[in-house]
């Protein structure tokens, strides 16, 4: 077990820190060919849109396959999308001389749009991982295993906005390529390392009763007494959260004028709390505390914090205000992932996933279009103003809902 763990965690590890070396550049690389906020916060968005749909397949096809051979296929499709997203200027302005000389611009960002979406498409995998780590661990054990997957995201906050600034010096496509290689070494690690985690035995109960990703059985999911509060809340954390992610550097930029390697920093300090957080506090708060008096204090702190970010009036106020937004964010993506694994049947874990992942992907592309909208038209206040009021609301929400709820 401790190696399948090591394995899948590491795994996700070096996913996210080719995923967090361009993330602080997007906004930079979008505007350096023409892109207002408005269409920078689609470009976000079309990544999140790709995943709504790759997500719940994904999950599906984990539970039927195994868990193995969707995590290759799909660290595959990001090694694709992170080549194409290093070759977009080339290949934009190759375009453009073919059809439209005078519009090479337009081509290099329906470059930018297509590896964000190809990526997108296939790299929709933290589902699986996480149906992984529900395979390997034991409800006693689920938090602290869901915990260690939210570390690694955190480390590879750590090390990727910052290198990615650093490089963005020598060109925005030199991150590119960089998560590229990465994402190659990411299939060679999977391919000869890791171990499957769904017996033939558990993959035939999955099929059997796996819920269907539609509609109808999102409607169904949402009906139950745990599991449906649990969904929604993870849709309006989802939302309020990801204006503060998507928009960040965007937000650096018009409000302090931060360039790249500056908001790479200020992102290596958010991903150093998250460590923190979710590696080493969530399992010593859910062993005083009931997770759904955590889930309901985080959605209260997360409220207050959104609020003072609104007007924060300069960047070491900012790095004040950052910290209890990052504590609060980590210990709600764990506690809200974790809960719900245990409130459905140990066959449904993967599908249930599935329906959180498409969830919180349909924010991902809600979020930055309105974070957009809201930059370009009221200014950099509104974003927190805007996060606050959801999470206000969201809170007395989970009071009423979930912190009532037994354990």
């Amino acid at each position: 077990m401790n190696k399948r763990l090591f394995s899948v965690i590491l795994i996700v590890f070096i996913d996210l820190l080719g995923f967090s070396l361009i993330l602080p550049l997007l906004p930079y690389y979008a505007e350096k060919y023409g892109a207002t906020e408005f269409v920078t916060g689609l470009l976000v968005a079309s990544y999140a849109a790709m995943q709504l749909i790759g997500a719940p397949l994904l999950g599906r096809l984990s539970d039927r396959y195994g868990r193995r051979p969707v995590l290759l296929a799909s660290v595959f499709g990001t090694f694709l999308g992170f080549l194409l997203l290093g070759f977009a200027d080339p290949v934009g302005k190759a375009l453009a001389a073919t059809f439209n000389p005078q519009a090479a611009n337009l081509f290099v960002l329906g470059v930018l749009f297509l590896s964000r979406m190809v990526d997108g498409l296939t790299g929709g995998n933290i589902s699986v991982a996480q149906a992984y780590i529900a395979d390997v661990t034991d409800a006693k054990d689920r938090s602290k295993g869901l915990g260690m997957i939210g570390a690694a995201f955190g480390l590879g906050f750590i090390i990727g906005p910052a290198t990615g600034g650093i490089l963005s010096e020598f060109g925005y496509s030199v991150p590119a390529f960089l998560a590229a290689i990465l994402s190659a070494g990411n299939l060679i690690l999977i391919y000869a390392w890791l171990p499957e985690s769904l017996t033939p035995e558990k993959r035939i109960q999955a099929q059997q009763n796996r819920p269907a990703v539609t509609l109808s059985a999102l409607l169904a999911a949402l009906q139950r007494p745990l599991s449906g509060p649990l969904l929604t809340s993870r849709f309006f954390f989802g939302l309020a959260f990801a204006v503060f992610q998507t928009m960040f550097a965007l937000y650096a930029l018009r409000q302090f004028n931060l360039q790249p390697r500056e908001t790479g920093f200020v992102l290596t300090y958010v991903g150093f709390l998250s460590v923190l957080v979710q590696g080493f506090l969530i399992g010593q708060l859910t062993k005083r505390f009931r997770e759904n008096l955590l889930i309901f204090s985080a959605g209260a702190l997360m409220t207050l914090s959104l609020f003072l970010w609104s007007v924060v009036p300069s960047v070491p106020w900012l790095i004040v205000i950052l910290a209890p937004i990052a504590v609060s964010g980590g210990v709600l993506n764990t506690l809200l992932s974790s809960t719900l694994t245990k409130a459905v049947q140990p066959e449904e874990v993967g599908g249930i996933l599935g329906l959180s992942a498409s969830i919180e992907s349909s924010t991902r592309i809600l979020a930055p279009i309105l974070g957009g909208y809201l930059l370009q038209s009221l200014g950099t206040w509104s974003l927190g103003v805007f996060g606050g009021v959801i999470m206000l609301g969201l809170s007395l929400f989970i009071y009423r809902s979930i912190s009532i709820s037994g354990d």
